[in-house]
């Protein structure tokens, strides 16, 4: 191997480590909210906001950067990203109140929104088409792998020493992050950039923030919400006029911020939805999982950690082979089985019960993360050989803007699933004998009910409060079950029959397909 092909691969581990940064906070975060929920007295609600507020922010910055980094250049956006991202982290350390931990979320938000589209356009502009399976197989086992050092830091630091560490330590990560990009990753740009595309960054950042918006306020107050709705149909209108403004950009001869022309290969199209579908079908367990461990199963923040690591070996196992697999059947059969498997283990997880212990939670997480990473890393690859180096930016952005999209929409779609099955299930008659606020404390959420019944003494409170909880979460995961057969459905469907990966001699990068 030349000089310049090792360094790209060195280089693949730069923007790897990049990633780590948001792979930890991501992680971390879902082991640290119940201890929020104490530091900072966090609602239930407030807990929605901790991960929503930063996915919100995340998916609304994801176009703009995009086209930020095609114009001033990818790698010095990458470093920019990265040094927000520290100094958002220890605001978050350092937060009093629930407002203001929200607030330093969503300029983390706004961070990594350039840690990731960066780095993933970094992979459609190092690699040719038959070398990118193989990188981003490398890339998604590697971000994957950023997962379990989360649960375990954060869940180790939770339990010995001050909350605000599990934060500080995205500082040096994301620091370092920087130092390496700029030794390893080469500056990229576009050759013809054009103008700043003011209205479409405008209507793109309006239309995504609200129906985002919309949608948590959906999962917080129910979807008879007047707010909610305004929300999401007022963003969808600002969408539908960004594509219409994007489209007379295009048809007066000017540049746009996305080519509507990509989005007629309709393998880029129905990848980036089936992304999209991947995100919605598992951010349940992230945001649901750790609350189990600790509330039902009795583990403590590390407990809690540990018990993910099937999750991530699944999604490991799934992810590395990927490609090889591809090349066997075609990418269709390996994201379709994706989502049969990934289904298979949702389904699984649906039948936990208030005795179930280790084995079950961590067969099941396994079994999904297997799908979860088959079908994430294919399709992946499959968009990604539709984007030319030259828009690479803007390109990979949309792709991650529906993935993030999916995230905040699965949390508040579950979220509001899991309150609705929680306070269905509690017994009425026990809370009767208890004052208004106390039963209204158990019907926040789970620690509250917790918290009431040690306080009662009540072993009977406390096995409800606990039973609710399962039953909801057994809803929710009916729910996310659902998500993976619908995106089943449209692999099957709508996705064109591709291709199976053949290496191309002499590694020439594959045409520009669809973009200006």
């Amino acid at each position: 191997m030349s000089n310049t092909g090792r360094r790209k691969w060195w280089a693949l581990g730069a923007l790897s480590l990049s990633m780590l940064a948001v792979g930890l906070d991501g992680t971390i975060l879902s082991v640290a909210l119940p201890q929020l929920s104490q530091a900072l007295d966090a609602t239930e609600t407030d807990l929605q906001w901790f991960s929503s507020s930063y996915l919100l922010f995340l998916a609304a910055s994801m176009l703009p950067i995009g086209l930020l980094g095609d114009r001033l250049g990818r790698r010095k956006t990458l470093i920019v990203a990265l040094v927000l991202f520290a100094l958002s982290s220890a605001g978050c350390a350092y937060a009093q109140s629930s407002w203001q931990f929200i607030a330093a979320r969503c300029v983390l938000g706004v961070a990594g929104a350039g840690i990731i589209v960066m780095a993933l356009s970094g992979l459609t502009v190092l690699f040719t088409e038959e070398e990118r399976p193989k990188a981003v197989g490398i890339w998604s086992a590697s971000n994957f792998l950023a997962l379990p050092l989360g649960p375990l830091l954060g869940g180790w630091m939770l339990t010995h020493i001050w909350w605000g560490w599990v934060f500080l330590i995205n500082v040096p990560v994301a620091l370092l992050g920087a130092a390496v990009v700029a030794g390893l990753v080469p500056e990229t740009r576009s050759d013809s950039p054009s103008a700043f595309d003011l209205g479409g960054a405008v209507l793109s950042v309006l239309g995504l923030a609200g129906v985002t918006y919309g949608l948590i306020k959906a999962g917080e107050q129910g979807w008879g919400d007047g707010t909610a709705w305004l929300g999401m149909v007022g963003g969808l209108v600002l969408l539908v006029a960004f594509f219409r403004y994007e489209s007379r950009l295009v048809a007066h001869g000017r540049r746009p911020m996305v080519d509507p022309a990509l989005f007629r290969v309709s393998s880029y199209t129905w990848g980036v939805i089936l992304i999209g579908f991947v995100s919605l079908a598992n951010i349940g367990v992230i945001f649901l999982m750790p609350q189990y461990f600790q509330a039902v199963q009795g583990t403590d923040a590390m407990g809690s950690g540990l018990r993910l690591l099937p999750l991530i070996g699944g999604l490991v196992l799934g992810a590395v082979p990927a490609d090889k697999v591809a090349k066997l059947v075609g990418p269709k059969a390996v994201i379709a089985a994706g989502f049969v498997v990934m289904a298979g283990g949702l389904l699984l997880g649906s039948t936990t019960s208030l005795s179930s212990g280790a084995g079950l939670s961590g067969a099941w997480t396994a079994l999904s993360g297997v799908g979860m990473g088959l079908s994430m890393a294919t399709t992946t690859s499959v968009v990604l050989s539709q984007v030319p180096e030259e828009r690479s930016g803007v390109g990979a952005a949309v792709l991650q803007a529906v993935n993030k999209v999916g995230a905040p929409l699965g949390a508040a779609v579950l979220g509001s699933v899991l309150a609705t099955g929680y306070e269905s299930h509690l017994a009425r008659p026990e809370m009767s004998a208890l004052t208004a606020e106390a039963a209204g404390v158990i019907e926040s959420g789970v620690f509250g009910g917790l918290a009431v019944a040690n306080e009662s003494g009540s072993e009977t409170l406390r096995t409800n409060v606990q039973e609710s909880f399962v039953h909801g979460l057994n809803v929710s995961l009916l729910v996310s079950v659902g998500f993976a057969l619908a995106g089943l459905v449209c692999t099957l469907v709508f996705l064109p029959k591709l291709p199976k990966p053949a290496a191309k001699k002499g590694g020439e990068p594959r045409e520009a397909v669809g973009v200006a």
